[in-house]
């Protein structure tokens, strides 16, 4: 951890590197270039010459860096940070993906809503780089069988299916004790899945869930494993199959993660499908992706799967 004076701004922007020194370098030092906010950057590690880039960066911008040994994944990646931000006097917290674009401006004018009402997670309406919907409204997850939908798509009249809304941890503003309250991310879930979990966390603890529609953020999917297009990662496949079960374990009764297994095939092609069907006819990694999390998923429903 770099060195840092005790006190920093009330607002902090967090965000969780991994591999991706450029995007920070291009993103965030354009989204923090106000000066009113205290930024911490935390290196997932990924290789040494990766750490070697974000430390220039962070150095030559300002910003406090959080060195772990390994790859921590996202959500224990974020609560590093965010534990680094409140001990240096935060009080607002805004946690952005390294390939998202936010205006300077729109930091606090987040930050601004979050402190009219701290009961409140706050997000922007997310679009992707051609400004086609990336996460414009909160997304349901319908809870009969763990699959989405966007909010924006709940018929009328109401179809009776259970839903949870989540918002996308893409970008997301909130107060030191919403967070607290909330406890974090959990961290069991390494990527994916741990902002669907944090939402019904802020949900349960009181909170509620916000979408600020007057402010636009740009997600550019994917700009921080390198890929294009509609092109998924096998890694991607995996933890949103993988972490559908684990979520089943944290929240639902018994007869309900049995539901969640029968439907597994639904939810496993809705998964895959993402990254579009040419790939399932030229590559074995969705397919090994969807065996190996649903392997560790059922693993998890009965107790005993390790650690990813």
């Amino acid at each position: 951890m770099t060195d840092a004076p005790p006190v920093g701004s009330s607002i902090a922007l967090v965000v969780v590197n991994y591999g991706s020194h450029q995007l920070l370098e291009r993103n965030l030092a354009s989204t923090a270039r106000s000066g009113e906010v205290d930024v911490v950057v935390v290196d997932s590690f990924s290789s040494h010459d990766e750490r070697r880039a974000i430390t220039a960066v962070c150095t030559a911008n300002g910003w406090q860096l959080v060195e772990p040994q390994e790859n921590v994944g996202f959500g224990r990646g974020m609560n590093l940070g965010v534990e680094l931000a409140l001990s240096r006097g935060a009080q607002w917290i805004v946690l952005l993906n390294p390939d998202l674009e936010l205006a300077a401006d729109d930091v606090g004018s987040l930050v601004a809503i979050a402190q009219r009402d701290p009961e409140a997670l706050v997000a922007p309406r997310i679009v992707a780089p051609d400004g086609s919907p990336f996460a414009v409204t909160t997304t349901d997850l319908l809870l009969d069988d763990g699959t989405m939908r966007s909010s924006a798509k709940r018929p009328e009249p109401s179809d009776g299916r259970p839903f949870r809304p989540w918002l996308s941890g893409a970008c997301l503003a909130l107060g030191a004790d919403l967070w607290g309250r909330a406890n974090g991310f959990d961290d069991g879930y390494f990527l994916y899945w741990e902002d669907v979990d944090f939402s019904r966390r802020v949900q349960e603890s009181g909170g509620r869930l916000v979408v600020a529609d007057d402010i636009t953020a740009v997600h550019d999917e994917g700009g921080t494993q390198g890929r294009a297009g509609r092109t998924k990662t096998e890694t991607y496949y995996y933890f949103n199959i993988r972490n559908r079960y684990l979520y089943a374990v944290r929240w639902l009764e018994a007869d309900e993660q049995r539901r969640w297994r029968r439907n597994a095939p639904t939810a496993v092609r809705s998964v895959i499908l993402q990254g579009g069907r040419k790939q399932l006819l030229t590559s074995v990694a969705p397919w090994r992706a969807a065996w190996r999390g649903v392997r560790d998923g059922r693993r998890l429903l009965r107790g005993g799967a390790p650690s990813p």
